[in-house]
């Protein structure tokens, strides 16, 4: 990255490709989180990020009531909150995995995010506070978010729907995977750019290695940072993508942004659910980089492509595969993914 990511020389040829709001989002992220902040002590990566979640946070939809509460597992417990519409009887339960490299995030730095999920779907959300690298390395953080999702399977009857954004959108589709044959199996899934573990040579790779907000070596970063010593890359809880069966996992949205290097994930992991025989669909969202979430109250596109995902979910939790079509997910303009504007009512 250039020293200076809010000088417009700095932009390349992401100049002119991102709209000037979207712009002013990303330089914000930077004044807030600046991309030399990796060089720091986690502690204060962790400080700064979490100041900058507050300054980004929306506050929570009226309606919306909140509990916290602890998993227990053999070795510790997993804080967790809970998200309702008061006087109203929900359908489903997202169980909800936050971003930050595995590294930072915790139940604030994503809540404004789960109470729209939970007011704009009327489902109940569950959102996992798992532990985080270097403290833990994988699989902590893989581990917290199964047991998670088995004390909801065990607590609750409703229909549960796994989503999770950048590095919970891995944790989603690892706990989706090794969860397939459960009695109470999760009915559909939705990941929101998520890290895969795809090789990285794929076209958004190579294509956006110095994408705004998310490089290439700030990938590299994350995954050395969270491995053990001696971590297998083929291990399909550390990679989903590494998994050698893709059989029986149930219907699922990857939502993905065009700019951002890891947006090749979410085809190649849409491509072989249905090879194996699943439902799956994969958007890529046109000029939008990773984290466009946190912009979705100034910048058009990401409150569009956010409404979407909230649609999404609301039919998932609905249980109708048939609303969910190999064919969307095709991609208009060309094969490896293009991206066209795409509404609700194209599902």
């Amino acid at each position: 990255m250039a020293s200076d990511p809010t000088d417009p020389a700095s932009r390349g040829k992401y100049a002119d490709r991102l709209d000037r709001e979207l712009w002013d989002y990303i330089d914000k992220v930077n004044g807030w989180y600046p991309p030399e902040i990796v060089a720091s002590p986690i502690a204060e990566q962790r400080a700064v990020y979490n100041q900058m979640c507050v300054a980004f946070d929306q506050g929570r939809p009226e309606g919306v009531t909140t509990s916290d509460g602890l998993v227990a597992t053999k070795t510790h417990a997993i804080p967790v909150r809970r998200y309702r519409m008061a006087n109203r009887v929900a359908a489903a339960v997202v169980v909800y995995f936050h971003g930050g490299g595995f590294v930072l995030g915790d139940l604030n730095s994503h809540d404004d995010i789960c109470a729209e999920i939970c007011a704009g779907t009327g489902f109940e959300v569950i959102s996992a506070d798992y532990r985080l690298a270097p403290e833990h390395p994988h699989p902590a953080s893989f581990d917290d978010a199964l047991a998670v999702f088995e004390w909801a399977a065990a607590t609750s009857a409703l229909p549960i729907v796994l989503c999770g954004e950048s590095a919970g959108g891995n944790l989603a589709a690892a706990v989706a995977q090794a969860t397939r044959r459960h009695p109470r199996h999760a009915i559909s899934q939705m990941l929101i750019y998520p890290g895969l573990g795809s090789a990285e040579t794929g076209r958004s790779y190579v294509e956006h290695a110095e994408a705004p907000l998310l490089t290439l070596a700030d990938i590299e970063f994350y995954r050395r940072i969270r491995s053990a010593p001696g971590q297998a890359l083929d291990d399909p809880t550390f990679s989903p993508l590494k998994d050698r069966d893709f059989a029986g996992l149930p219907p699922t949205v990857i939502v993905t942004a065009e700019c951002d290097p890891l947006s090749s994930d979410g085809k190649i992991y849409r491509d072989r659910i249905l090879a194996a025989g699943g439902q799956a669909v994969w958007r890529e969202e046109p000029r939008l980089v990773h984290s466009f979430l946190r912009a979705r109250m100034t910048v058009r596109r990401a409150a569009e492509a956010f409404g979407r995902i909230i649609w999404d979910i609301a039919k998932l939790g609905a249980g109708d595969g048939a609303l969910i079509s190999p064919q969307v997910g095709e991609m208009a303009g060309r094969p490896e993914g293009g991206a066209k504007e795409r509404g609700p009512s194209d599902f």
